[in-house]
């Protein structure tokens, strides 16, 4: 398993407070976050109305449903499915660093979407450079000629080189 990053983790549960607009209660991040609920509300922040029903009580089974509904709600946002943490990885905290990584996922992605408003997560994403070639252009690009690193060999072949390790014949 990662090691873990303290400051990571506080700096996930920061934003999460600065989402929800309020504090969140203190202690470990796996003991806030394991029952799922304010993960759910999290995402109900991010995008109003994408988890229904919240488990507030109940049996261990009824708050993993909490955790199950958040993942579900971070695959329907965009979130690649690898950077998805497990639920055993929180309920059971057998893997917590993975747990940050998928919260800092959300956060990197909510720049992405520009009904969200609130405050992001992580380094700011990039801009793709699309490139609009006219006809001339692509055509000069197609017929130029073909560089060295292209394949080209001038004629040279490797006719006369014998097996590895052999000297060349003259």
């Amino acid at each position: 398993m990662v090691g873990r990053n303290k400051e990571l983790e506080q700096e996930v549960l920061d934003w999460i407070s600065a989402v929800m607009g309020s504090p969140i209660p203190a202690g470990s991040l796996e003991d806030i976050l394991k029952d799922g609920v304010i993960l759910c509300n999290l995402m109900n922040k991010i995008q109003p109305n994408s988890i229904k029903k919240i488990q507030t009580s109940g049996g261990n089974f009824k708050l993993m449903e909490n955790v199950q509904r958040f993942q579900e709600a971070m695959k329907k946002y965009g979130v690649p499915h690898e950077e998805i943490f497990q639920t055993a990885d929180l309920f059971e905290r057998r893997n917590i660093p993975q747990v940050v990584i998928s919260v800092f996922s959300l956060g990197r992605l909510t720049q992405k979407h520009p009904e969200y408003t609130g405050p992001s997560l992580g380094p700011k994403m990039s801009e793709g450079d699309k490139k609009e070639w006219d006809e001339d252009q692509q055509r000069a690009l197609r017929d130029g000629q073909i560089g060295l690193q292209m394949g080209q060999n001038k004629g040279a072949t490797q006719a006369g080189q014998g097996a590895f390790g052999n000297s060349r014949h003259m």
